[in-house]
């Protein structure tokens, strides 16, 4: 009798995270934004802007209240996101410049090679800052290895961000519409400011001469994004597909385009925000007019938290004078912002619907961008190689609102690692001082003090000392003695 009850046990705790059977595998689209935070949305709270699509989705899916992105800055987001991996486990995974080369090892498990591996169709539309090719990226050749190399089927990319130089569009190893007799040349020297980093009448980060017929137009970015994107959904409607629609929005420069300017009410960021949700329904009538919208699995997120910085990169020239907010805050009650590791820092937006099989809801489960590969692995049931994706940790049951429960330990990672962000259930860890003047590390119950203003440490120094030693353990690294990144 024991035998049969613990037989009877493990098969019911298998069935709630069998795959999916081949005829109804989903499509999946990763909605994936830029410096959208917490509080940027209305279906998160925002009162001064609304983005009505984007609340379609939330009032048709689950709302996570307690979604992070890996790190609070872009580049080791897309890192993890993209592995499974920590970002600060590798070195380089800070914010890539437009001339580093490709930071994914072709060889290793990827979000995309687990689908292409299912059967997928895969393609990443938007911004990629992954690097490309071999350092220095060279855009007047074949650019390998890149987005193909490392699982999808095709690509259309800004190749770092819209800051940055190049400011060229590349569908899958080629830059598009570049002319021989006008060789792109980058170089990372020249100052902001100097005639060499004006690209659009913008100034960037970094220098950017040739490549005149090549490069994109700011103000049509996000109708670019949307519109590959609706076209790689139109070619793949008939096997499942993967697609990675990565966006611009909300990140500096902002230049929406004329048809939202003056439509939030919050500036400029506002408004890229109102673009932002546009670019969502396109996708999601595509969606719908192609008979799709039932069995597609969407997920909307953000790269990392809201900022309400000024419109750079560089004011002096009239480009980034700053918005005027009307009071908006990005990340709502949340201390801190993009590039902190308080929750401002990496709590966003975390969306997920799929009508056939997820019912509508809010969860407060602890979530990580991370876990979507080893999550979707198990959805369409591929394994994970030994070895790969080592931090990414099945939560499909969480995911789709059959369990409350989701990660028992998360780090919240700024640029370079270090200082850390260490969340163990609703508790917060910061193991050096949040403020400039502060020592000693710093313990918040976000169950009672979400704003992180209260610290904890001294009534509790066991769970510090415990938790701090967790924090080690994951990652191999003593606990920092000064945070250099204080806010």
């Amino acid at each position: 009798m024991n035998r049969l009850i613990f037989a009877l046990a493990v098969l019911l705790s298998a069935s709630r995270t069998l795959p999916v059977s081949a005829a109804d595998k989903p499509n999946i689209v990763l909605i994936y934004a830029d410096d959208i935070g917490y509080g940027d949305l209305s279906c998160y709270g925002a009162t001064k802007i609304k983005t009505p699509n984007c609340d379609k989705l939330a009032t048709g899916g689950i709302r996570f209240t307690d979604g992070h992105s890996i790190a609070s800055v872009c580049t080791p987001s897309r890192y993890s996101l993209m592995t499974g991996e920590y970002a600060f486990r590798k070195k380089g995974t800070g914010i890539a410049s437009g001339l580093q080369g490709l930071l994914i090892d072709p060889d290793r498990t990827t979000l995309p090679s687990v689908l292409q591996k299912a059967g997928y169709r895969t393609g990443v539309v938007g911004k990629w800052h992954l690097g490309l090719g071999a350092t220095p990226t060279n855009y007047n050749e074949a650019i390998k290895p890149g987005p193909r190399e490392v699982g999808f089927d095709y690509a259309w990319i800004l190749p770092a961000t819209g800051d940055r130089v190049p400011c060229v569009w590349v569908e899958n190893d080629r830059v598009v519409n570049l002319d021989a007799k006008d060789p792109i040349k980058i170089d990372y020297a020249v100052k902001r400011g100097d005639k060499e980093s004006f690209v659009n009448g913008v100034p960037r980060i970094g220098g950017q001469t040739g490549g005149k017929a090549a490069l994109w137009k700011d103000d049509e970015m996000s109708f670019v994004i949307a519109e590959k994107s609706c076209a790689f959904i139109q070619r793949s409607k008939d096997k499942p597909f993967f697609l990675f629609m990565a966006t611009h929005n909300i990140h500096v420069p902002r230049v929406p385009n004329a048809k939202f300017k003056g439509k939030s009410d919050c500036g400029v960021r506002g408004d890229a925000i109102v673009e932002f949700d546009w670019m969502v329904g396109q996708v999601l009538d595509k969606l719908d007019k192609l008979g799709l919208a039932e069995n597609t699995l969407v997920v909307l997120t953000s790269d990392n938290g809201g900022i309400n910085d000024d419109n750079g990169p560089d004011k002096v020239h009239g480009i980034g004078d700053p918005d005027a907010t009307n009071g908006h805050k990005p990340n709502g009650v949340l201390r801190g912002t993009k590039g902190t590791v308080f929750e401002g820092g990496t709590r966003v937006p975390f969306v997920l619907r799929w009508p056939a099989k997820v019912k509508p809801g809010t969860s407060d489960a602890l979530m990580s961008q991370m876990d979507l590969l080893a999550s979707f692995a198990a959805l369409t049931g591929q394994p994970v190689p030994k070895g790969q994706a080592p931090d990414s940790e099945n939560h499909l049951d969480a995911l789709l609102g059959t369990k409350k429960a989701g990660r028992e330990f998360l780090i919240e990672q700024s640029n370079l690692g270090a200082p850390f962000g260490f969340r163990q259930g609703t508790w917060k860890l910061v193991p050096v001082g949040p403020k400039a003047k502060e020592t000693g590390p710093a313990l918040f119950d976000l169950a009672a003090d979400l704003s992180e203003t209260k610290n904890a440490a001294a009534a509790n120094p066991e769970k510090v000392t415990k938790m701090a030693a967790k924090l080690a353990e994951i990652t191999g690294q003593p606990v920092p003695k000064k945070d250099k990144n204080p806010q």
